[in-house]
């Protein structure tokens, strides 16, 4: 037996060809959008599992990872563009270099051979030689701080510039020695305990001597 118009509870009659169509035609687009939508997910959750197995196959390391510079190698070749004896400490265990270079200051123009440290407390000191310097790069260098006094360390006379007590933020000029030899003008400045300082000051030692007249 054949099937009348199927009835629409809404209508209270049966619904009319035109109202079957756009019915069906409804329901179609319906299951088209939930298969669209059903289609970016599955993606997404494909897409999600892949990068979970790189995360997981890729080695890591919690360690920062830090440069460790060859400081001697480095120098040999900036001695080239110099005629003066760059120091090059020889420091024990547990110092490391992560930058090596000669810097030449935008400013007054002022040449330097500059070491980055890291010390073996995990503090910083940056060690300058600069050649021909001017009392304006050694004030900026130093933050404009002021001499604090003179200290003798493995027979160079040094002098000392302390921050650690102000309350202003120096950045890494929280300590400084710095002394002059021939043409060369040696500055330490970091952050560093007494001690670090010290054994730096101590390493160059023989290179602020040899600079001397």
């Amino acid at each position: 037996m054949a099937r009348g118009p199927r009835v629409v509870a809404e209508l209270g009659r049966p619904e009319t060809p035109d109202e079957t169509a756009a019915r069906k035609a409804q329901g179609a687009a319906d299951r088209r959008r939930r298969q669209t939508v059903g289609n970016l997910i599955g993606s997404l959750l494909a897409s999600l599992a892949v990068m979970a197995v790189i995360v997981l196959i890729v080695p890591r390391s919690d360690t920062p990872i830090e440069p460790d510079v060859d400081v001697a190698s480095v120098a040999e070749q900036a001695a080239i563009a110099t005629s003066e004896t760059l120091a090059v400490p020889e420091l024990p265990e547990g110092w490391r270099a992560n930058a090596a270079e000669l810097r030449t200051s935008g400013a007054d123009g002022v040449t330097s051979w500059y070491v980055g440290y890291l010390t073996p407390s995990d503090e910083y000191i940056g060690m300058y030689q600069a050649f021909d310097a001017n009392p304006t790069w050694v004030a900026e260098t130093l933050e404009r701080t002021l001499a604090a006094g003179v200290t003798d360390i493995a027979g160079v006379e040094w002098t000392v510039y302390d921050n650690r007590d102000m309350v202003d933020d120096v950045g890494n000029a929280r300590y400084g020695l710095a002394t002059e030899a021939g043409g060369s003008t040696f500055v330490l400045l970091g952050t560093a305990t007494d001690d670090e300082f010290q054994a730096l000051a101590t390493e160059i030692a023989p290179a602020v001597i040899a600079n001397q007249p």
